[in-house]
């Protein structure tokens, strides 16, 4: 049976009608938070108005606790719908924690445990549903809701409704449904990656066109972004690795093969990886996702399968070892690093070969011609990203609409600014290579024949005779390429995805041969120079040298009672409240109650553990 959870406020029955006032006591009593993030206040603010809300918020800016709040305070139900298990099965576990009655419903959960979850539901003992979509749209599911008290209804990753979104998923297109079956029962919408175009799909089809929208920025300052040219991508990835010793991480890949590959690669090394990826047993990937939640130090290799959802506060890295499929998506899977605040690292790497795979990928789909310009125009946004020399923060929150007055100082090109070079002649040169070959050899031979390299290839089709050869002194192989990739990365060069990776003029191939659209490059450096700027290594969450014994043993305290309890080590206690707890060292419940997160419920269930570890550690100085 599921626990009822303690005695909450009910906003119906407050004494004081302030609905704000109630929600902060509730924020205090429960969650241990003495005040909002930035946007929580107004999206609360509205949706106990009970209007329907679309919520556009950064990862990590507290978007669960905007409808988790409300549904403590308002009492009736509240019904989440998500796409993600591990997420459901997370927040229900943190929820229960700090006292609140939550279930979930979804096809990870045995049939048993889901009758009691409904059961509980049905007899109005639960605040928060968890559901996924095709279970929440089954006739039984929905005819014993229509017959309870429902508050709202919550859709999380509601990107997923939009077929333009980056996430699309066909069984949310049964959504819109549950307005006319609960016409009076307000919708609250959230996510963290929205363009326009998807925002309105989701008002649309959601709130029948009609929703408070609260668009929060795309902002995470704590992340430091680099991209790099992939030269040798496993030597890449260990350097970021020993940048990041014992810490959380993700290293993403795209295909199954190269996911197994690296992690072994690692695991060899002494690096403690494990891989995750759609086409491993169910079992395996559940374990490997339970050790990389609860253990501290695991580095995941992983396709995109993993990582939606995951709510670990404390990844300090994330890399992508091949090109995302899009900036949203690239926006969407950096967001698993720092959620709790703190600094920490997103790399990608990425080549040619990317760029063309990427490009084969939406040509060979089997999407309607508008979807795929679409895909294009969205892979386009984040090869500017990966090229561009001005601040990498500013272009990245251009492409959703967000301006960013100064320049960042946390990417690679304010850390260390690329040198920009007029890149008219060179791209005129590669050009000229490009259509005296016939546009039908890829960048290896168009290299070859600028740098004035002989082979069979070179002197079987007679290319060492062009006047094109050998004409690239200025730059060595590694420095062609470089500069072919930025100008298939502006559209100067395009790549043949049919065939087998020939270089072609892009759109403004022929504007740049005649001189009349000049364009800037960075100046490629030789490969010795090329290494990854290690700089300095994001700082974990730490207390001052005095208290690091103590906040160590409580992490130790935390390990323990996670295990005891099977949950994640996270939703004990985050690190930010070991942290406080180390530097204040409260001597009673009381104290202790006035540390960030440290609830009523959680007090009571943990409290008096944490100060004999506080007073032990005190007592043996």
């Amino acid at each position: 049976m599921l626990s009822t959870g303690m005695a909450l406020p009910d906003l119906h029955t407050a004494a004081d009608p302030d609905p704000l006032i109630v929600a902060r006591a509730a924020l205090a009593e429960v969650f241990g938070f003495h005040d909002f993030r930035p946007g929580q206040e107004e999206v609360i603010t509205s949706l106990l108005a009970g209007r329907d809300t679309l919520a556009v918020m950064p990862t990590g800016a507290g978007k669960s606790l905007c409808f988790q709040l409300p549904a403590v305070i308002d009492g009736g139900l509240t019904v989440v719908v998500s796409p993600l298990i591990a997420l459901m099965d997370d927040q229900v576990r943190a929820l229960r924690l700090q006292g609140v009655a939550a279930g979930a419903l979804h096809s990870g959960r045995s049939r048993e445990d889901n009758s009691d979850t409904w059961r509980e539901a049905m007899a109005g003992r639960l605040r928060l549903l968890y559901a996924a979509p095709e279970r929440l749209m089954l006739d039984g599911v929905m005819e014993g809701l229509s017959r309870i008290r429902l508050s709202r209804l919550v859709v999380d990753e509601a990107h997923c409704i939009s077929r333009w979104g980056h996430a699309f998923r066909p069984e949310y297109l049964a959504l819109p449904r549950l307005r006319a079956r609960f016409p009076g029962v307000p919708v609250a919408a959230f996510t963290a990656t929205a363009d326009a175009p998807t925002r309105r799909d989701i008002i649309e089809n959601l709130c029948s066109g009609d929703a408070e929208e609260f668009v929060f920025g795309f902002d995470r300052p704590n992340l430091t972004i680099r991209i790099a040219e992939k030269r040798d991508p496993q030597r890449q990835i260990i350097a970021i690795l020993d940048d990041n010793p014992a810490r959380s991480g993700i290293v993403y890949r795209l295909s199954r093969r190269s996911v197994e590959e690296t992690a072994a690669d690692l695991v060899r090394r002494g690096y403690n990886a494990l891989p995750y990826h759609a086409g491993m047993p169910a079992e395996q990937r559940a374990e490997n996702q339970d050790r990389f939640v609860s253990e501290d130090g695991v580095v995941m290799v992983a396709t995109i399968a993993f990582g939606m959802g995951i709510d670990k506060p404390d990844v300090r890295f994330v890399v992508h070892a091949d090109l995302p499929s899009s900036i949203e998506a690239y926006y969407q899977e950096i967001g698993r690093a720092g959620r709790d605040g703190a600094p920490s690292t997103v790399t990608m790497l990425y080549g040619l070969a990317d760029i063309r795979q990427r490009r084969r990928f939406i040509d060979d789909s089997d999407a309607p011609d508008e979807q795929r310009r679409v895909e294009h125009q969205r892979l386009n946004a984040l090869l500017g990203l990966c090229e561009t020399t001005e601040c990498r923060r500013k272009a990245l929150l251009r492409a959703f609409g967000e301006e960013l007055e100064e320049r960042c100082g946390n990417c690679d090109v304010c850390l260390d600014p690329p040198d920009v070079i007029d890149g008219t002649v060179p791209a005129q040169k590669v050009l000229s290579a490009i259509l005296r070959t016939g546009s039908r050899y890829g960048a290896a031979h168009v290299v070859d024949v600028l740098t004035g390299h002989v082979n069979d290839a070179v002197t079987q089709y007679g290319h060492d005779a062009l006047p094109t050869f050998g004409i690239g002194t200025e730059f060595d192989k590694n420095g062609w390429r470089s500069v072919i990739r930025q100008l298939v990365a502006t559209g100067v060069v395009d790549i043949d995805t049919t065939g087998y990776g020939a270089l072609m003029l892009g759109p403004r191939g022929r504007a740049v041969l005649k001189g009349e659209d000049p364009i800037g490059l960075r100046r490629p450096v030789k490969e010795d120079k090329a290494k990854p700027r290690r700089g300095k290594s994001s700082p974990a969450v730490t207390a001052s040298p005095q208290n690091a014994p103590l906040l160590t043993a409580l992490k130790a305290l935390r390990r323990d009672i996670a295990r005891e309890l099977g949950i994640p080590a996270y939703t004990v206690f985050h690190d930010r409240s070991l942290t406080e707890m180390a530097e204040r060292r409260p001597g009673s419940l009381d104290a202790l109650s006035g540390i960030h997160g440290v609830g009523a419920a959680k007090l009571d269930k943990f409290g008096a553990r944490f100060l004999a570890e506080i007073e032990a550690s005190v007592g043996s100085v």
